[in-house]
């Protein structure tokens, strides 16, 4: 705080006033242990004084006498203050004295003038210390969570790596210093960090060019939807005349028809599979960015069963779609075996993106799991949750008829029961019991998920008695144990 005098002696007489006043002090008590004790019989005796009284010659101390003082003043005086040295009126009724402690505590009142505190309620300094550092540790406090919130969003889409240890292709030789060869990589390292989509991550090594690797969100839409997955990459020494080498990290699950278990990648751009055309590798045109974004919307699609070969014909078929959606069961069930590898072991240089997916998106994949288990076609789009009515509100008996409305009314998205198999909800009950573990880790949105786990646990809705009845925290907390 800055105690500095502000708005008192703004004339001439007022200075000369203040001076005399000090100096007046001075010679009275000359010694500085002479001067301290009037200046501690001035404070008590101006505490009991009214504010902006004009006289002061009956303030008297009720203290035990001091000793006779050699400057040989009348010691009875010592008692008093005298109005025209110690006390000076600016016109406002208020008098204001120059002693330092008087001084100090009429300053002090003025920083309170604005605290809206109740009639009789006395604000004391170490009160206003308490608050101002409650205020300060909470702003700090909110200013971390801001900072780490930020650092999590602010993930760049592409950027360079020092190496990295855990790559595919590490350990394969890249010692490749054709100058030709170096202008091509930059060139691609320059598409990818302009024109990448908001869904794709890319790392590449500064020690080794020839390395690099790129994460890609699952598009909205299909059994792959909020999905993160890794693919490692190799400019080989006769790139760009031949296309680069891509590996799947799959976690020995077999995603889709053109990404299997061992990591092949199958795309006719990669010469991994016949093609024709502009499907193939071409070295003047084909970019790295443009196998991307063909494995994100070539291969993570809608209905993936069908990029079987031999399989497309059956497209329209009643047989063929059923076993379509078969496939997409099976396949989210595998997207959700792939969010807990990648949870649990995160390639690397892309762990805080991991994080922050996941803290991100958690809410919405939970919820896509309980809509598919209420069964719905995966892929279909899940609906905005509503926020529930508040008590004695108007519209809530409107918002209940919608609701039952709603659920009377046929889906388009409902899955025929007996095309589903009984394994499907059994598993994705597993799987959603340890996604919601680990998003609440990683610090998602989990909070009605929770509180449904513990009204289930529970029997009914927990009521917190004083004899000690069991929570909704003791539930989680038993759970997460």
């Amino acid at each position: 705080m800055d105690f500095g005098y502000v708005g008192v002696g703004q004339g001439s007489s007022s200075s000369s006033s203040s001076a005399s006043c000090r100096a007046a002090d001075v010679a009275a008590w000359g010694s500085s242990s002479q001067q301290q004790q009037k200046r501690q019989r001035c404070q008590v005796g101006s505490s009991d004084d009214q504010v902006g009284s004009s006289t002061s010659n009956s303030l008297q101390m009720s203290e035990p006498e001091p000793q006779d003082f050699d400057n040989g003043e009348n010691e009875e005086e010592d008692y008093y203050l005298d109005e025209d040295d110690c006390i000076y009126d600016d016109g406002d009724g208020y008098d204001y004295e120059f002693d330092g402690g008087d001084y100090f505590n009429q300053r002090l009142a003025d920083k309170f003038d604005d605290l809206d505190l109740p009639p009789g309620v006395e604000a004391t300094v170490p009160w206003l210390q308490k608050i101002i550092t409650n205020e300060e540790q909470s702003s700090s406090k909110l200013t971390v969570e801001d900072e780490s919130a930020n650092k999590s969003q602010l993930f760049k889409q592409f950027d360079t790596v020092k190496i990295f240890s855990d790559h595919h292709y590490a350990a394969t030789s890249g010692e490749v210093t054709k100058r030709d060869w170096v202008k091509r990589i930059q060139h691609d390292w320059k598409l990818l960090e302009k024109d990448l989509p908001a869904s794709i991550y890319v790392r590449v090594a500064e020690d080794r060019m020839d390395l690099l690797r790129a994460a890609i969100i699952g598009p909205k839409g299909t059994p792959y939807h909020d999905g993160l997955f890794f693919f490692d990459i190799q400019f080989n020494s006769s790139y760009p005349t031949n296309p680069p080498s891509v590996y799947y990290h799959s976690g020995g699950l077999r995603i889709n028809p053109n990404l299997y278990n061992n990591g092949k990648v199958c795309l006719s751009l990669l010469g991994t599979w016949t093609g024709s055309g502009c499907e193939t590798w071409n070295p003047s045109q084909s970019t790295m960015l443009q196998v991307l974004v063909s494995i994100q919307a070539l291969i993570l699609n809608e209905k993936p069963y069908f990029n079987e070969p031999g399989y497309a014909s059956y497209a329209n078929s009643v047989s063929g779609e059923r076993t379509a959606m078969e496939y997409n069961d099976n396949t989210f069930l595998h997207s959700c075996r792939t969010m807990l590898y990648s949870l649990r072991r995160p390639p690397e240089h892309f762990a805080e993106l991991v994080t922050s997916h996941f803290r991100e998106h958690g809410h919405t994949i939970l919820a896509a799991c309980r809509y598919y288990m209420e069964g719905h076609k995966v892929g279909s789009v899940v609906p905005e949750e509503e926020e529930e009515p508040e008590y004695g509100d108007a519209g809530a008996s409107t918002s209940s008829a919608n609701a039952v409305a709603a659920a009377l009314k046929p889906r388009p998205d409902k899955v025929d029961s007996v095309s589903r198999r009984l394994t499907f909800n059994d598993n994705l009950k597993t799987l959603f019991e340890e996604l919601l573990m680990e998003f609440n880790v990683k610090g998602a949105d989990t909070a009605k998920f929770l509180a449904e786990k513990v009204k289930k646990s529970s029997g009914a809705t927990t009521t917190v008695t004083v004899g000690g009845a069991r929570n909704a925290a003791e539930v989680v907390d038993e759970w997460m144990d």
